[in-house]
């Protein structure tokens, strides 16, 4: 029997990201001509490699050129194109695509994106067949996306080898993009679809708020600012953790972007990858993270100006990991997630990481990704 595999890919997901335009929602032109290079294929690549000894056993069903088809055929896919997507394409081509597949009666829809990929196909099809995403966008706040691309195929390797996989119903959420530039989070849910919902490898609806311990918070930052050292460039990722550490140096902040900062004084704001690459080329640096409550991911959510190029410049002993343990034992003992995009950094970036939770306070915490 032949497992029947629905593809879409939103070429332009994830646009935004490494350009510090935190979206691609309207903005694609304009990331391209910064230098952004499009990578939901590669994340759509690393899924369907997963699934390559499978072969005989998969049908893809999917769509022209860049939204499915070229990934599917390169990897040598029984594919079908069943829609003709405009050029260039846009969120009708989706969910026209993705209403298709559900006609067909494909056994699951794949596709690969971000929250506003999530939203069209759920605006098409809403709960009536299985969908799993990939996660390719800038923004992943809902709980339809696999934790990494590799994770997503390995759930839809479970279904076809015929292993139990419980079905469950999964929030779909997006954010105002504008207002998130502004540095603003709106996130608002925009109904629920059906997902496969194996737990070591669907991510979590991102939690909201922002951390109310404060005293917790205020000992976090004041340690970290006491062992900065005068001569060194910190790269100051996004989230409110990062940003108490600011407070205490007195500095204005970035919430969701990525500031660099020496000897307690602000050096430049809002920076993309490339910007971060130049000025940190050839000096000690380091660079200070939180993970995102709920999912555990310290790279590949939100900070994608944190190239791999970048990582690996600055060294995993440069690396400043800063959460509450509260935050912590939300994860229920799951490990950080890495998702950078270069599946050998995320190997050589797994293992244990000190994680600082207080005023000389640390612990040793587990640091992987599901492959």
């Amino acid at each position: 029997m032949q497992f029947k595999l629905g593809l879409i890919v939103n070429p332009v997901a994830g646009l935004g990201g490494s350009v510090a335009l935190k979206g691609s929602d309207g903005v694609a032109a304009k990331a391209l001509a910064l230098g952004a290079e499009p990578k939901a294929n590669l994340r759509t690549k690393a899924a369907l490699e997963v699934l390559l000894p499978y072969q005989d056993k998969i049908t893809i069903y999917t769509v022209n050129h860049s939204m499915g088809e070229s990934t599917a055929t390169d990897l040598g896919f029984n594919t079908e194109v069943v829609y003709q997507s405009e050029h260039p394409s846009s969120a009708d081509d989706t969910e026209r695509a993705a209403k298709v597949l559900q006609q067909l009666g494909v056994d699951l829809i794949l596709f690969a994106g971000g929250d506003g990929t999530a939203r069209n196909i759920c605006h098409a099809v809403e709960d009536s067949v299985p969908a799993l995403g990939i996660p390719a966008g800038c923004k992943i706040h809902s709980g339809v996306y696999a934790i990494t691309p590799k994770a997503a195929g390995r759930v839809v390797e479970m279904l076809v080898k015929g292993e139990l996989v419980t079905l469950g119903d999964a929030d779909v959420m997006d954010i105002d993009e504008d207002a998130f530039r502004q540095g603003t989070v709106k996130a608002k849910r925009y109904g629920e679809m059906q997902v496969p919902s194996e737990v070591r490898y669907v991510q979590a609806v991102k939690n909201g708020g922002k951390e109310t311990d404060e005293l917790v918070l205020a000992d976090i930052a004041a340690y970290v600012v006491s062992e900065m050292d005068e001569d060194t460039l910190y790269v100051m990722g996004s989230g409110s953790t990062v940003a108490a550490i600011m407070q205490e140096m007195g500095l204005e902040n970035t919430l969701l972007g990525v500031d660099l900062v020496a000897d307690q004084s602000l050096i430049a704001q809002d920076l993309t990858a490339e910007q971060l690459l130049a000025m940190t080329h050839q000096r000690d640096t380091k660079l200070v993270i939180t993970l995102i409550g709920g999912q555990g991911h310290i790279f590949g959510r939100g900070n994608q100006q944190l190239s791999p190029a970048l990582i690996r410049a600055i060294g995993l002993d440069n690396i400043i990991v800063v959460a509450t343990k509260t935050k912590l034992q939300a994860l229920n003992g799951r490990p950080l997630i890495c998702d950078t995009g270069d599946s050998e950094l995320d190997d050589e970036l797994s293992g244990y990481i000190r994680v600082t939770c207080g005023f000389n306070d640390h612990i040793m915490y587990a640091v992987g990704h599901q492959d």
